[in-house]
C-alpha cells in the first residue's frame, strides 16, 4: 500500500504508508510552528490534493522559519522535513525563494559567536535535490 500526493491529476509523490504517516505528522507540527496551512489536503482513500498557491506560501514561510531557527535540536529535527517539502515543491515546479534564507545565513555567520556555525543553505539545497530522485514518481 502507498499514498498519493497529487496536484490536480498529476501525482507528485507516491510514498509508502509509513513514510506518508511520518510526513503528515510533520506537516501538522510545522503548520503550527509556521502559522500557515500547508496546502496539503487531507488523506482520503489514499490520496490527497495539494493546493499549489497555499503550498507555495507554506514552503516560503517554512524556509524563512527554518532559516531563523538557531536551536541545534530544532534544526536537526526539522531538517529532513524541510528538505522533503523543498523536494516536493521542486517536483511540483513551484519556485522557492532562497534569498531570505541566504541573507539570514550570511548575517548569522557574520555575527555568530558559535565557532561551529556553518553554511547550511547549500547543504539543504543539495539534500532536497537528492530527495527528488527518490520521490519523483
Amino acid at each position: 500500500m502507498s499514498k498519493y500526493y497529487d496536484l490536480g491529476d498529476r501525482t507528485l509523490w507516491n510514498p509508502s504508508n509509513g513514510a506518508s504517516r511520518l510526513f503528515m505528522s510533520q506537516v501538522t507540527t510545522h503548520q503550527a510552528e509556521v502559522g500557515l496551512p500547508s496546502g496539503i489536503g487531507p488523506m482520503e482513500a489514499d490520496e490527497c490534493q495539494i493546493d499549489p498557491v497555499a503550498f507555495a506560501a507554506f514552503v516560503d514561510a517554512l524556509l524563512a522559519w527554518y532559516s531563523e531557527t538557531r536551536h541545534a535540536v530544532t534544526e536537526t529535527i526539522s531538517e529532513g522535513f524541510v528538505a522533503t517539502v523543498l523536494a516536493l515543491a521542486e517536483i511540483a515546479n513551484i519556485e522557492v525563494s532562497w534569498q531570505g534564507a541566504k541573507r539570514a545565513e550570511s548575517l548569522y555567520l557574520k555575527t555568530a559567536s558559535d565557532l561551529h556555525a556553518k553554511e547550511w543553505t547549500g547543504a539543504l539545497e543539495q539534500k532536497s535535490r537528492e530527495l527528488v530522485r527518490h520521490m519523483a514518481p
